[in-house]
């Protein structure tokens, strides 16, 4: 029997929509929304980053970033500096690096529950799976 695949679309917004509520409220506990924290971690992994760069590293828009990383400035947990040319870099402040970290620490525990009814295998292979499909894939036009 064929599995319908708007069902199977389906099942995969709702795990990766209870992941996203369990994580943003737990990341509430350390100050932090799953937004910021996303944020916070893709410029940990590239210090120095354009705005651009951050945008599709955490599957927002240009302008959703720039908001986004003006709060997380205004906060102290991130520094913008002149780049080259026109370009700004975006950098962690201690604070930011902080914040990171304790984020680190609920993702883990978040995650371990969301996937423990799964063998490590099984695991595995949904991980490989989804990276399959991700690869498959063309790139949406930007818009």
């Amino acid at each position: 029997m064929a599995v319908e695949l708007q069902i199977l679309g389906r099942a995969v917004k709702a795990v990766q929509h209870r992941q996203h509520r369990a994580l943003d409220s737990r990341l509430a506990s350390i100050g932090s929304t799953l937004a910021q924290w996303d944020a916070l971690r893709a410029i940990g992994r590239t210090p120095g980053a354009s705005a651009r760069q951050l945008a599709a590293a955490t599957f927002q828009s240009e302008q959703a970033f720039g908001t986004l990383a003006g709060r997380l400035v205004a906060q102290g947990l991130v520094d913008r500096r002149p780049g080259h040319g026109r370009r700004i870099e975006h950098h962690l402040t201690a604070e930011g690096e902080r914040v990171l970290n304790a984020g680190h620490d609920v993702a883990d525990t978040v995650l371990g529950e969301c996937f423990e009814g799964l063998t490590e295998a099984e695991r595995q292979t949904l991980l490989a799976l989804l990276r399959k499909i991700e690869e498959s894939q063309p790139e949406p036009p930007a818009g």
